[in-house]
């Protein structure tokens, strides 16, 4: 699919001057530092240095207090605490930092997944009765809750207290919970908003340490979990994010916790971690056990101590992740084809697509495979519990969220973020949502917005590809939403040899520029449908991010290939 190529915004020279000169780098490097919000000595201090010291006070959030003393009343009473998670991965490893952190202090603690098809997502009332019937005394919903209005209601009917830590948006009307945490609901000045939903249960056990004096090196033992969740869960990483995904990483791979260890094992992942390892490989095996079957098996993963434990757990998920993809594979295959034979939704501004026996737990994924073809808000739908339920994805720039809340008549309920949802309504209603979901988007989106669009941040010349900027680069990590690898695009750029296709999919080449004889070793992954337009010119552009490649012992620099257009 062709792409369009979109150069961010040159900073004001002189600001980029003063940040040159102060740094001590060339104005590429300072460059692509303003782009990022570093304009400053200090600020690129903070940013190449993060600090545990630089994360906010806890008890800057609303709330927070309440939330302290009841947790710490109910350790310190004995009270039996419920730790209720979400079944994706910022739910199982909300739950496992939670679990195990606590469990120093209290052996009353009990965790609680909800089943993805009997329960559906958030807090069920399943999950209330649960509860009660184990005597509870309090819930701590965590990466949920935020809209439990009803289920919250049910557990004060029982006498139950109920802290919810949650990062989604709120509904018009909160819960009537003990304590809400959540920096996005309304009057909450926490000057950070995007933490994940094991974020936001790490500040809570943050402001536990901080009321009891407790060391805070036996909290940040547990940043592996939170950095997984951060990664999975693609928020931005900057703020607190940034400081938590850093020293995260550092534990992941220094000293993972034994579930993380074993996974890491099971996936066959060599050399330093970074957030796309999480995203690609540790996330997705975590995720398979709530797709397929429950995600209590992942929290046992996270949890567990003894090395047999953990490698028999870490080998379940593997498992399940290789069920899961056959799944994904298979459906998407389907979804495709509903597409290509149907003119009408071939011609559409979205897809909306139902099959009654689709699996559950991977429509997410195959409305992301969807985009990657057609590329347009999409949302699958199938058949559960006699309804329909379905996960919606967007494209850059348009807020399905918003969208689907105009079809809010047709539904019975929904939720999410700007660029993902989920939904459940009437089967009876699933044509109708179909055509007026189509309406609103045709009405709403840019044209624009319907081509792929690849963000460049600088125009460079091949030879800005050296150590000396890579090992620069490198420090800017770890790179992630509003912190991407950057992105360079050098122009008029040729063959030194001939291009070679490996594995069918993948482009190999040797380039060069008209003036420098060095030879500069690039891939593209599954660029190989872009050999034509590399051989039907001489001179051609690449958009290309940098990365060290390792074969057998050796370390080089390579142009990792996003995109080729004709120059």
């Amino acid at each position: 699919m062709e792409k369009r190529w979109v150069l961010r915004d040159i900073p004001n020279k002189e600001k980029l001057d003063e940040l040159s000169r102060s740094l001590n780098i060339n104005k590429q490097l300072a460059t692509l530092l303003l782009q990022r919000g570093v304009s400053t000595f200090d600020e690129a201090k903070t940013f190449f240095r993060p600090s545990l010291d630089h994360l906010h006070d806890p008890f800057l959030m609303l709330d927070m207090d309440r939330a302290v003393n009841r947790l710490c009343e109910a350790i310190f009473s004995n009270e039996k605490i419920l730790i209720y998670g979400d079944y994706d991965v910022d739910g199982t490893t909300s739950v496992s930092l939670m679990y195990g952190f606590l469990k120093a202090f209290s052996d009353q603690l009990v965790y609680y997944i909800p089943d993805r098809y009997t329960e559906g997502y958030g807090i069920s009332t399943k999950g209330i009765e649960h509860a009660h019937a184990q005597g509870i005394q309090l819930i701590i919903s965590l990466d949920c809750g935020i809209r439990a209005v009803d289920k919250a209601a049910l557990a004060k009917s029982y006498g139950i207290d109920l802290i919810i830590c949650d990062h989604h948006l709120p509904g018009e009307e909160l819960p009537d919970a003990y304590a809400i945490l959540d920096p996005k609901r309304p009057g909450d000045n926490y000057p950070f908003k995007e933490l994940s939903g094991c974020g936001v249960g790490f500040k809570l056990l943050q402001g536990f340490c901080e009321q009891n004096s407790i060391d805070q090196e036996q909290l940040f033992v547990h940043l592996d979990l939170v950095c997984v969740s951060i990664a999975s869960d693609i928020v931005p990483i900057v703020g607190e994010n940034r400081v938590l995904a850093y020293y995260g990483l550092k534990k992941l791979n220094h000293s993972p916790c034994p579930g993380l260890k074993a996974l890491i094992d099971v996936s066959s992942l060599r050399g330093e971690l970074d957030i796309t390892s999480i995203v690609f490989y540790l996330g997705p095996r975590i995720n398979a056990t709530g797709r397929l079957t429950h995600a209590h098996d992942s929290v046992k993963l996270l949890t567990a101590e003894d090395a047999s434990e953990t490698e028999v757990f870490a080998q379940v998920l593997h498992a399940k992740n290789a069920q899961r993809k056959d799944f994904d594979k298979t459906i998407t295959e389907e979804a495709l084809e509903m597409v290509s034979t149907n003119t009408e939704m071939k011609d559409a501004r979205s897809t909306v697509l139902f099959k009654n026996d689709w699996h559950k737990g991977v429509i997410g994924i195959v409305a992301s495979r969807c985009i990657e073809k057609y590329y347009r808000p999409t949302i699958i739908l199938t058949e559960s519990e006699q309804k329909a339920t379905g996960s919606a994805r967007s494209v850059e720039g348009f807020d399905i969220h918003a969208a689907i809340s105009q079809c809010e008549d047709l539904l019975l309920q929904f939720g999410g973020h700007t660029h993902a949802a989920g939904l459940t309504l009437p089967l009876e209603n699933v044509p109708a949502f179909q055509q007026k979901f189509e309406e609103v988007v045709a009405t709403t989106i840019s044209p624009e917005l319907l081509v792929p669009r690849l963000e460049v941040d600088l125009e460079v010349a091949l030879s800005f590809a050296n150590y000396k900027n890579y090992m620069i680069l490198k420090q800017m990590a770890p790179f992630g939403p509003q912190n991407l690898t950057p992105v360079l695009v050098a122009r008029k750029v040729k063959l030194k040899s001939p291009p070679r296709v490996i594995k069918e999919t993948h482009l190999k080449m040797d380039l060069c520029e008209d003036g420098n004889d060095f030879t500069y070793p690039a891939i593209g992954f599954g660029l190989a449908e872009k050999l034509p337009v590399i051989q039907s010119s001489e001179y051609f552009d690449v958009a290309f991010q940098l990365e060290e490649n390792e074969y057998r012992g050796h370390k080089s620099l390579q142009l990792n290939i996003k995109d080729v257009k004709i120059a």
